[in-house]
């Protein structure tokens, strides 16, 4: 795909700005065409949060993603609003451990796993975020895991280091799904 339009969408403190970071950092480290565009409610934590990431061959007109091509939603209410947004052919990515809707759309490519229930069950408890990002990698091809993993270095703050390896086995737990 010369062009992905990536919406990620979730409540706070469920990583989905963190999560499009890494996507556009590994656009950046690939040398493409990137916009990173986060949007959050007034509560930090618990309140509604998506970001749209670009990356492109080309010049990006707008870093504003309405009709995304890629959605990876990580809770029922960002599915219940983006849904419908995601441009025919599109690919969706959904928590089924957190989304319990039934898309009838025929027209899109979906892509359901239980990302939190196997972030506890694996011991990665808080990253559910990171294990969906990994699917989304797998299935988009948008970057190779290894430039996700220098993206994460570069993404995961110096405070959190210790969370960098639980990062990574999520992504790479993510793709083998």
């Amino acid at each position: 795909m010369a062009e992905f339009k990536m919406l990620f969408a979730g409540f706070g403190g469920q990583g989905v700005l963190f999560s499009g970071k890494v996507a556009a950092y590994a656009g950046l480290l690939d040398d493409m065409e990137v916009t990173w565009l986060p949007s959050y409610g007034p509560e930090m934590r618990g309140g509604t949060a998506n970001c749209g990431v670009c990356i492109s061959k080309y010049p990006i007109g707008s870093p504003l993603v309405t009709v995304p091509n890629v959605l990876v939603v990580l809770n029922g209410p960002s599915f219940d609003k983006f849904i419908d947004t995601v441009s025919p052919g599109g690919q969706v990515f959904i928590d089924s451990s957190m989304v319990d809707r039934v898309c009838s759309r025929d027209d899109i490519a979906l892509f359901s796993l239980p990302a939190t229930k196997m972030s506890v069950e694996e011991n990665l408890e808080g990253i559910a975020n990171m294990i969906m990002l990994g699917k989304m990698l797998k299935e988009t091809a948008f970057s190779s895991i290894e430039v996700v993993e220098k993206s994460l270095v570069k993404c995961v703050p110096a405070r959190k280091q210790d969370l960098l390896q639980h990062n990574i086995r999520a992504i790479k737990l993510g793709m083998q799904q």
